[in-house]
């Protein structure tokens, strides 16, 4: 049995929910999926301590009030059958769903670059360690690191705080001098500035360096110090909990199966039109798929996203005038906390890069860019459960090579591990591209 839909939007963040309250207003049957089992994407994951921020509180009341809007939370896409129809898997069942269109707003996550001691018990992906502490992940008393680059980690860092933990410094390795010319022209953007200076207050006694970097996690068992460096002197910090993160880098992997033109640049997006359509008839995308920028971008990219997607095109064209100005900052902030290239060569040889086959840097040959494939065969880098969600993009920093960009080029289903009796009894979940154009 598959439910039908005017629209379908996969991913319940900032810009799922926005194209959902814009296509509302046409009262057309409109399906929203997401595999957390609360609204608010990773962004806005619901923490018990306090109350949904305003702006998820106000959508989703808007939301609840449209009858013609039905969620699928706790519903993962795994794969596509001909249509295409979209293959979910809940912790209980399996579900199809289809929609005449189909919106994309998959996200981003994080970026790990690997350095000496990433696997031990205690390292942790700075978002990935907010996560888990909303969840209810201990940490009161607890001294954590937070070390990367990007307004991320002042969010992880005020959430950790909230919980009780004690922050023992947050190592930004983007210098002074960018970080400088980040705030001197913030004030463009009102919005990022407010959300800047509220996480700024809260933070006020936690020590910030920039122009540091880790450069090794030391323990045992488990994670007790990390050594942080400028490039020049090192200082060893004792800890229990190390967050790290990168940046993002966007959720590209539905979009790619179904053959969506991507951006030519190391971490692919998806490429989108002035009105959110991507590059095949009858599918759209919003938010961090299309590039990171923040929850301002998602949300009026999803808005404008939604609103074309329904034929509304006089809505879409009114936001895109503030959409480019969103995306202004998306460029402001990739410019200001670019990674630096020492950060990009801190894994030695014995340093594991994929952790799903335990396959390290020196492991890893030097392959030509007409055979990626050999790289699979040799290393099984990119074949195991996360299926090079991790490793390939870690390897896109460290060694940049030609085959990675074709590499990204050939996903294959289904997108995450599932259950046999998911896909049984699928007319096709290997060729949805060719399909797409019934849309």
């Amino acid at each position: 049995m598959v439910d039908d839909f005017d629209l379908v939007i996969v991913g319940a963040g900032p810009a799922g929910l926005e194209a959902a309250r814009s296509a509302s207003e046409s009262g057309r049957r409109v399906a929203v999926i997401d595999d957390n089992p609360r609204p608010g994407g990773q962004i806005w994951r619901h923490d018990p301590t306090e109350r949904p921020p305003r702006p998820l509180r106000q959508l989703l009341a808007d939301l609840e009030s449209c009858e013609a809007i039905r969620f699928f939370t706790g519903h993962r896409l795994v794969a596509f059958e001909s249509g295409p129809t979209l293959v979910l898997e809940s912790a209980t069942r399996a579900r199809r769903v289809r929609g005449q269109q189909l919106l994309l707003a998959t996200g981003a996550r994080e970026l790990f670059l690997p350095f000496p001691g990433w696997t031990l018990p205690g390292v942790y992906g700075a978002g990935g360690l907010q996560a888990l502490v909303k969840g209810g992940l201990p940490v009161a008393g607890r001294r954590v690191v937070l070390a990367g680059s990007g307004p991320l980690l002042l969010a992880s860092a005020a959430t950790l705080l909230r919980h009780g933990a004690h922050i023992e410094a947050i190592i930004e390795q983007a210098p002074t001098g960018d970080i400088a010319r980040f705030l001197a022209l913030l004030p463009r953007w009102p919005f990022q500035t407010a959300t800047a200076l509220a996480l700024l207050r809260r933070l006020l006694r936690v020590p910030y360096w920039r122009g540091f970097w880790v450069a090794e996690a030391r323990g045992r068992e488990g994670l007790t110090e990390v050594v942080v460096t400028d490039g020049q002197m090192e200082r060893t910090l004792g800890c229990e909990a190390l967050g790290t993160g990168y940046g993002l880098v966007p959720n590209i992997e539905a979009a790619n199966l179904l053959g969506c033109k991507l951006t030519a640049s190391r971490h692919p997006a998806v490429w989108v039109g002035r009105r959110g359509e991507t590059s095949r008839p009858g599918i759209y995308a919003a938010g961090e798929i299309t590039g990171i920028g923040g929850a301002g971008r998602a949300r009026l990219q999803g808005a404008l996203a939604g609103a074309a997607a329904l034929g509304n095109l006089r809505q879409a064209d009114r936001l895109f005038d503030r959409s480019r100005h969103a995306e202004a900052y998306a460029r402001h902030l990739a410019r200001h906390f670019q990674l630096g290239e020492p950060v990009r060569r801190l894994a030695r040889p014995e340093t594991v890069i994929c952790r799903c086959e335990n396959a390290a840097l020196g492991q890893i040959p030097e392959i030509p860019s007409a055979d990626s494939r050999a790289l699979r065969l040799l290393t099984r880098i990119g074949m195991g459960p996360c299926q090079g969600r991790i490793c390939l993009h870690a390897l896109a920093e460290i060694r940049p090579e030609p085959f990675l960009p074709d590499w990204f080029a050939r996903p294959r289903p289904p997108l995450f591990p599932a259950r046999l009796e998911t896909l049984a009894g699928s007319d096709d979940v290997t060729s949805p591209r060719s399909d797409v154009r019934s849309l």
